[in-house]
């Protein structure tokens, strides 16, 4: 009883073992995070450029519309 305890444990643990991920789906998993961490800087960094973008076009409208004023009222 003992020794098919121990065989059926030691089968049991095989399984186990067997069913985990392999190395090239280990290898995928991490070339998705890679790709998704990539993704989410690009994202980052358009946002930031357009942020900038959209402060130096309300600046340029900003300085636009003072020069225009005092041009009026000259």
């Amino acid at each position: 009883m003992s020794k098919s305890l121990v065989l059926l444990t030691f089968i049991g643990l095989s399984f186990v073992v067997a069913c985990g991920p392999s190395a090239e789906e280990k290898q995928a998993e991490e070339m998705r995070y890679n790709d998704s961490v990539n993704a989410a800087e690009a994202a980052l960094i358009a946002a930031e450029e357009a942020a900038f973008l959209a402060a130096q076009a309300d600046s340029a409208m900003l300085a636009d519309t003072t020069v225009k004023a005092d041009t009026l009222v000259k």
